[in-house]
């Protein structure tokens, strides 16, 4: 990847300080300077977890350095990636026994940087905990009000399995190769200068999962208001922020054959289409204004896309029908699985982002 040629240029994570450096002030997670994007939750030592793929905090700040403190809620390790003043610097692992400084020199000689935090991993993983920054000067966001996007989906939307770069696929953890900042969904949102939401979780379903027929898992019409994207209701998400674009990409895991070894009930042409119907009913629930887009799966290919495609035709026309509501449908050009466990890898995620990019741009406009 050509992140590798610039690693060694601007390598950050050292942990410590330098001589003759200004006297750095600590500012706490909850700064009103501070940008937020995605599932957040400001938890009550003012820290803030990070909570969704993708989830992030943009930091506007002067100097030549400062120390971001970073923990993972649960055990044994998370990821981040982080941006500054535009350029990619690379995964970093954040453990969970502490809170820990990670030291990032600037290069440059600019008055003011722009630093973005993205969380790599799923909510499945436990929060990031962003505690807080020393910098020389905290100063005011440069963020102006944004158009948004938020995408709904799987493992592929997650950005999982799309990277073995440094983790062969089948070693490690499942995410060890997860890439959100490469994937289809951050391409896009980068490409047009919009904001984004992931709402995605690995494995999961309109009415089953890759290898659960809603038995032991949850769907995703049952963790997609909830906080946390989990079967916790205590914590719902509020839907303050109303998105441009709602892309949603399921049914890869629905018509799934599982794992050859659990039973497997054929697909359910007509659970899926209902299931789908009152989905798409709770996204207007929360954005009555929202455009919302159908995408088949970058996965599946033959007569199971053709069978996805024939329900999501099914989804548009109940909207045009009863609700009078024109809901977009998009078909990949291609299938894309040349990353681990059949997925899509980071160059894939590339192509599909030059896919859906001019569709959402002409949506936007």
């Amino acid at each position: 990847m050509i992140i590798r040629a610039v690693l060694p240029i601007i390598l950050f994570l050292l942990i410590g300080c330098k001589e003759n450096h200004p006297v750095l002030s600590y500012q706490k997670a909850k700064n009103d300077l501070f940008y937020y994007q995605g599932r957040f939750d400001v938890l009550q030592d003012s820290s803030v977890a990070l909570i969704s793929s993708g989830s992030s905090v943009s930091i506007n700040f002067s100097g030549d350095h400062c120390e971001v403190y970073l923990r993972s809620k649960h055990g044994p390790y998370n990821y981040v990636s982080m941006e500054l003043d535009g350029q990619y610097l690379g995964r970093l692992k954040i453990e969970s026994d502490s809170l820990k400084p990670h030291f990032i020199e600037v290069p440059s000689n600019e008055k003011s940087h722009l630093l973005k935090i993205f969380k790599e991993s799923e909510p499945s993983n436990g929060e990031v905990l962003f505690d807080g920054i020393k910098v020389a000067e905290i100063l005011p966001s440069k963020v102006a009000s944004k158009k948004y996007i938020e995408f709904i989906g799987n493992s592929i939307t997650c950005g999982a399995a799309a990277d073995a770069s440094e983790i062969p696929c089948g070693t490690g953890e499942y995410f060890d190769q997860q890439n959100v900042y490469f994937s289809y969904g951050a391409r896009v949102a980068r490409k047009l200068n919009v904001d984004f939401m992931l709402s995605s979780v690995s494995g999961i379903g309109i009415y089953r999962n890759w290898n659960d027929e809603n038995i032991d898992e949850p769907i995703m019409p049952q963790v997609y208001e909830n906080l946390y994207l989990n079967i916790d209701s205590s914590k719902k998400y509020d839907f303050s922020i109303k998105p441009n674009i709602v892309s949603i990409c399921l049914g890869t895991n629905d018509l799934s054959d599982g794992d050859g070894i659990k039973p497997r009930l054929p697909f359910n042409k007509e659970k899926f289409v209902a299931n789908y119907i009152d989905f798409v009913k709770a996204v207007y629930k929360h954005y009555p204004d929202t455009k919302i887009v159908l995408l088949n799966s970058p996965m599946v290919e033959g007569e199971k896309n053709e069978i996805l495609v024939s329900c999501l035709k099914e989804v548009q026309s109940y909207f045009k029908i009863n609700r009078s509501k024109i809901i977009l449908l998009f078909e990949f050009n291609g299938v894309f699985h040349n990353g681990c466990y059949y997925h899509p890898n980071i160059e894939e995620h590339k192509e599909i982002a030059e896919q859906l990019t001019p569709f959402f741009k002409n949506l936007l406009n």
